[in-house]
């Protein structure tokens, strides 16, 4: 059966009648015109809601809005006659609009300047380090209890992960640490040939590689595919709260999710980089052919050159570098999982996250070992 559109009358100046369907449908512009009834109320008012023949939350609102508006104006005014079922509604809105009295919304904070800005991304980054730092003596911590009770070491973790991020990283590190040996003898034999120093193309690719390419193109793949896979993983359970579960269940989730990702890269990292200096060889090899072509270098001139000048120092010195990288990569992965909170984006911000720190941070210790190694002519 149809309703009346909402509506109200005044019989007096001290009562108000309300009629029809209060309701989203029935009110329509209605709302503007208690306005004029808000402006016109000049003593204690009576709202007769005998009438209402439908009421839903939105008429609600409107009411309580109507009598909240009106108390401002010195009048108390009350509903009387509502069916039950209405009454009870009313009273659940009342309770609404009286939590939201005591607990207003916040203000809404004012734009930041560009200044406060930078200062408060920079209190961000210390905030972060100062945790990070933190993360990485809880490492140190765990790793004293396990040397303490050997029993504590969990060795079959660390052999999946050293399949995972060791032997099945092995395709995508030979093939770019082969073309990267070939690329820098092309680029580098242009530059030799105005100089005259056509011989040097083997100190140039030789040296470059063992030294610096291989180890840290290494490093930045691990970081691209097992430092965002360690975030991933650990953010996931996080987000499932399958961290708080084993905390629950007396596990140190330390020594039983990050230790072996840090044992295990920091021994396949090492290994990569050894498979990436033989697969870089080869490149050379590759501008060997390069260098008899273009620059006149003989086969056996090339040979001779670049044996003096790769020493097993120098192999040693970018082998060297890679459990430092494998440490980064691991620790930054498994802290930024563990900062996960939320949801699936939680996990993907925290991931690339993970990825951009892990690669910055490596760059940084490279360029460190670069100043050392040079302090001590290495």
């Amino acid at each position: 059966m149809p309703v009346e559109p909402a509506a109200f009358s005044r019989p007096s100046s001290q009562s108000v009648v309300l009629t029809g369907a209060w309701t989203a449908v029935g009110m329509g512009g209605i709302e503007h015109r208690l306005d004029a009834l808000i402006a016109t109320s000049g003593a204690e008012t009576l709202v007769d809601g005998a009438g209402v023949d439908a009421l839903d939350t939105a008429g609600a609102w409107v009411l309580q809005r109507l009598l909240l508006r009106t108390r401002g104006t010195g009048v108390a005014p009350t509903v009387s006659g509502l069916r039950a079922p209405f009454a009870r509604l009313m009273d659940v809105v009342a309770r609404q609009f009286a939590d939201q009295a005591a607990h207003p919304a916040p203000a809404r904070t004012p734009a930041q300047n560009a200044l406060e800005r930078i200062g408060r991304g920079t209190v961000a980054t210390l905030e972060e380090g100062f945790s990070m730092l933190s993360f990485v003596g809880e490492i140190a911590a765990s790793i004293a209890r396990c040397v303490a009770h050997p029993a504590r070491w969990r060795w079959r973790p660390v052999l999946f992960n050293i399949r995972t991020a060791g032997f099945d990283a092995l395709p995508i590190v030979g093939l770019l640490s082969f073309l990267l040996g070939v690329v820098v003898a092309y680029q580098g034999a242009d530059q030799l040939r105005q100089y005259g120093a056509n011989i040097f193309v083997a100190d140039l690719v030789g040296v470059s590689m063992l030294r610096e390419f291989a180890p840290l193109i290494t490093a930045i793949i691990v970081a691209g595919r097992s430092g965002s896979s360690y975030a991933a993983q650990v953010g996931t359970m996080a987000v499932t709260e399958e961290i708080d579960t084993m905390q629950t269940l007396g596990i140190d989730p330390q020594e039983m999710l990050v230790l072996p990702r840090v044992i295990a890269l920091m021994i396949a990292l090492p290994l990569l980089t050894v498979f990436a200096d033989v697969l870089g060889v080869l490149g050379v090899l590759g501008g060997m052919v390069m260098a008899r072509q273009q620059l006149d270098v003989g086969y056996v001139d090339f040979l001779d050159r670049f044996v003096k000048a790769v020493v097993t120092s120098t192999a040693l010195t970018g082998i060297g570098k890679a459990p430092i990288f494998a440490a980064i990569i691991a620790v930054v992965g498994c802290y930024q999982g563990f900062r996960t909170k939320g949801g699936a984006d939680s996990v993907g911000r925290q991931t690339t996250r993970s990825v951009v720190q892990s690669i910055f941070l490596v760059i940084v210790a490279d360029a460190l070992f670069s100043i050392v190694f040079s302090a001590l002519d290495l």
